[in-house]
């Protein structure tokens, strides 16, 4: 089949392809003459596709976005916190959620004694996520089919099959799936990963406390959920990053910074 004409001896009637190049020319053979050459121009590579979540992201608050004034004061009341308020988190704390660590990991999930399961939910040790009337009443209706569904929930949530967390976090919010537990919303989700994760998920259970947090403390302003086209599970899991990289070193893990978020949104502006 002719592709195109021959330069050297110009037939059009038995040029054949060889092979596509891989900066898209294609090598091509006169039969005529045996002549070989790669016929047209590369093409301009082109930079990976940025994904619609990334963009989204490149929008949120960034920390560069806070006023001087306001770090400053951020800071103070942080040296503060660490030198005088509390310098050390409850060890308590750590004793509780290493038994929740154990129970919620991959091996220990599935034999979970359903009485530690309904404890979770109650029990404010470490992280306050509210009055869990809803949950306890969903419960009470039908023990084993809660603890059925509270396992089914943290499963999917830490080791569900989609890779974001964000998507996992959203689907079950939205009660995507037919085992999803009333009232095993966001502050209860939040708080098993502020459990299981220390080291990255803070103690502040809801995206709206966490815009407290960062207007109160850092004078940053985050978009409300119903004025974006952003997922809740995003909105979650980014404002725990961004208070994350605004409060810094200095804690002993996440736990700690949420004490000092909670410590310092009462705090006065006139320091």
């Amino acid at each position: 089949m002719a592709l195109v004409m021959c330069p050297l001896c110009t037939d059009e009637e038995d040029v054949d392809l060889v092979k596509r190049l891989p900066d898209g020319r294609k090598r091509v053979v006169c039969r005529r003459c045996d002549y070989t050459w790669e016929h047209g121009e590369p093409e301009t590579a082109v930079p990976p596709a940025v994904t619609s979540s990334a963009l989204l992201r490149q929008r949120f608050p960034k920390p560069e976005d806070v006023e001087r004034e306001a770090r400053v004061r951020a800071e103070r009341l942080k040296d503060q916190f660490l030198s005088d308020v509390r310098t050390q988190p409850d060890p308590k704390v750590a004793l509780y959620w290493a038994k929740y660590q154990e129970i919620f990991g991959a091996a220990g999930l599935a034999h979970a004694d359903p009485v530690d399961l309904k404890a979770f939910a109650n029990d404010p040790t470490g992280v306050y996520s509210g009055i869990m009337t809803e949950f306890n009443k969903a419960w009470n209706a039908n023990p084993e089919r809660g603890a059925d569904r509270v396992q089914q929930v943290v499963e999917y949530l830490l080791r569900g099959p989609d890779p974001s967390l964000e998507n996992r976090l959203t689907d079950l919010i939205r009660g995507k799936f037919s085992f999803s537990m009333p009232g095993f919303k966001e502050a209860l989700l939040t708080k098993v990963l502020a459990v299981v994760y220390p080291e990255r998920f803070l103690t502040i259970v809801t995206y709206d406390q966490k815009a407290i947090m960062a207007k109160s403390v850092y004078g940053l302003a985050l978009p409300r959920p119903d004025s974006v086209n952003w997922t809740i599970g995003r909105l979650i899991v980014w404002s725990n990053d961004l208070l994350n990289e605004l409060t810094g070193d200095g804690f002993v893990d996440r736990p700690h910074t949420g004490e000092f978020l909670w410590w310092a949104k009462d705090q006065p502006w006139d320091l």
